[in-house]
């Protein structure tokens, strides 16, 4: 086994595969952004070392920075948890070509071949896998999306190859949809995941989503260790999760699961995954490969007892799986409810801000809760909004809602805004209830009104920050050659100077304090014209104007992704673009400063 595993991740993932390690006695290094300094993967780790800016790109992405880190702490493996590089094949091979540090997860050429959507799709259409009518060469023409219309019918669903969790996919419902609706996907791809190749799907337009959770050793054991339902879902976005599936009859299921380690086998894939599928008037098709650890591995972990990231540990450590697949047994039923830092009665807008003034979790039989916050925590936005997951069993799906309603109104969270209102009318919802929700449900039939009520009965607001003179917490990041360490000091009547970040350090064993700058500080735009800002946090997908272009009430300025919508933000009156702050790539805040038109 390791001796110390750096985890490149952050929030609850990271420390959920900390406790694993710990579990297992190996010590463990967590990396984080200048935003994160504070976070609660940092405090839980052995050893932290900073490893950029607020920036994603800059720091979680930076594979370079993340190896460097593992090199200086003397880590022998790097566990990637989900998001971020957990599915980068260019950043596996960096680690497998390190010497002394092991990835834990597939091989960089598993990767590349189950994460390219057109390969994955000849994988398993070769293993006899069912897989929905489409193509397995990228698409590029039109033309070609015509033809394809013309023989499947439509809608007709256009995906990135690189995509998935519905960004870089988009729907054609009918030809004169086709052209931008091409665009848009190959423009996502792009954005999204350096790779403007799509290829094309017959859409099936109310499936549930189902998903099979695999483990595979070096020595070609494959295992499934059943099936989890996420079939809630918003914009192609999940947010409950349950196993089994409440709907699936033994017979299909029993076929699911085959499916399953069939198309693994083939693919000779190694450590932990996920095969999803969609399920249609009594069959299923191959949806995709997941290479990596999933949010909702929780669901099955609580039905079958088997320590997923544990195994993930084990098995790229050359561990052989020591249990055979009669050996398996699901017992209860298990959800998944996603806590994020949404305000789901406006449109689940992501919150801007706040502090944890209040969070207490519930517990007792039957419930988890994987965080990384603590009570007095300020919330971090750089990134997804995902504060907690809690997850909830019970003997059957009758006990196991039951005790998910009692879990949710013990889920005592003040200072931000959390979609826990959202959960505890779901939990009521007669479709929910029954099983019969689709991955269109959310979307297409559910009453959104019943949010508003939802909110204002059990929702909470942020908090408003404090205007205190009198005293001054200092906390002091100090940082020895990247390593992090802290002092906290108390000062009454002094002024806040921020954060010390001590980067040099002389072979004498002199330092020079440099005080922290705000990485995120706003941006100085020059003009005195209309300034358009970003009404929400996103990533930029286009730029459709530049400098000196003179532009119309209502022309388009920039294309903002947020929440999986793409939003044209488009200019109030007429004039002259005066400049241009941001470009195609950037992630934006609420209030960032787009354009400027005079």
């Amino acid at each position: 086994m390791f001796e110390k595993v750096l985890v490149a991740n952050r929030g609850e993932i990271a420390v959920r595969v900390m406790r694993a390690c710990a579990d297992l006695g190996v010590e463990t290094v967590a990396v984080y952004s200048e935003a994160d300094k504070h976070a609660g993967h940092v405090r839980y780790a052995d050893e932290a070392y900073r490893v950029g800016p607020a920036r994603a790109a800059e720091s979680y992405l930076d594979g370079e920075a993340i190896v460097a880190a593992a090199k200086e702490s003397g880590a022998d493996a790097i566990h990637p948890g989900y998001g971020f590089l957990a599915e980068n094949a260019d950043f596996a091979e960096r680690v497998h070509g390190t010497e002394g540090v092991t990835w834990v997860g597939p091989s960089a050429e598993s990767m590349r071949r189950l994460g390219e959507k057109t390969g994955a799709r000849e994988v398993m259409d070769a293993a006899d896998v069912p897989i929905v009518p489409g193509t397995t060469d990228p698409v590029s023409d039109p033309e070609a999306v015509r033809a394809f219309g013309e023989e499947h019918g439509y809608p007709i669903a256009i995906k990135a190859e690189g995509g998935g969790g519905g960004r870089g996919m988009k729907v054609v419902e009918e030809p004169s949809d086709i052209e931008a609706q091409l665009d848009a996907a190959k423009r996502e791809g792009e954005a999204y995941f350096g790779n403007d190749s799509v290829y094309l799907e017959r859409y099936l337009a109310d499936p549930k989503h189902i998903e099979v959770q695999v483990l595979a050793d070096e020595r070609g054991t494959v295992r499934h260790l059943g099936e989890r339902d996420c079939s809630l879902q918003r914009r192609h976005q999940k947010i409950i999760e349950e196993g089994p599936s409440p709907t699936l009859d033994d017979d299909l299921r029993a076929e699911i699961h085959e499916a399953a380690r069939r198309g693994v086998a083939a693919a000779d894939y190694v450590n932990a995954g996920t095969v999803e599928f969609l399920v249609s008037e009594g069959e299923f098709y191959f949806l995709e490969v997941n290479t990596r650890i999933q949010v909702e591995h929780t669901v099955t972990e609580e039905i079958t007892g088997v320590d997923i990231v544990k195994w993930q540990l084990r098995v790229a450590a050359g561990e052989e799986i020591d249990f055979a697949q009669s050996d398996l047994t699901v017992e209860g039923h298990a959800m998944e409810f996603r806590i994020n830092a949404e305000n789901a009665a406006d449109d689940f807008a992501p919150a801007t801000g706040g502090t944890l003034d209040t969070y207490d979790p519930p517990g007792g039989i039957g419930v988890r809760v994987d965080d990384a916050l603590r009570q007095g925590d300020d919330l971090v936005t750089d990134y997804d909004s995902m504060v907690a997951k809690l997850i909830v069993s019970g003997a059957d799906r009758e006990e196991c809602i039951a005790r998910a309603k009692r879990a949710l109104a013990e889920y005592d969270i003040e200072g931000i805004v959390t979609v826990v209102p959202f959960h505890r009318l779901m939990l009521d919802d007669e479709r929910f209830v029954a099983g019969e929700h689709t991955t269109t449900y959310l979307d297409e039939r559910f009453d959104e009104t019943r949010l508003l009520e939802a909110q204002e009965r059990w929702g909470s607001e942020a908090s408003v920050p404090a205007d205190d003179d009198e005293t001054t917490e200092r906390e002091f990041t100090v940082e020895v050659n990247g390593k992090r360490f802290e002092v906290n000091l108390e000062a009454h009547d002094a002024p806040d100077l921020g954060d010390v970040d001590l980067d040099a350090v002389d072979d004498g064993g002199a330092s020079r304090p440099d005080y922290a700058t705000d990485d995120d500080a706003e941006t100085v735009v020059e003009g005195g014209g209309e300034t358009v800002a970003a009404e929400m946090q996103g990533t930029i997908l286009s730029v459709d104007v530049e400098p000196g272009d003179v532009v119309e009430p209502g022309d388009v300025l920039v294309v903002l992704e947020a929440m999986k919508m793409e939003n044209d933000v488009v200019a109030s009156h007429g004039g002259t673009v005066a400049e241009v702050a941001v470009a195609e790539g950037d992630s934006v805040d609420m209030g960032d400063t787009l354009v400027v038109v005079d």
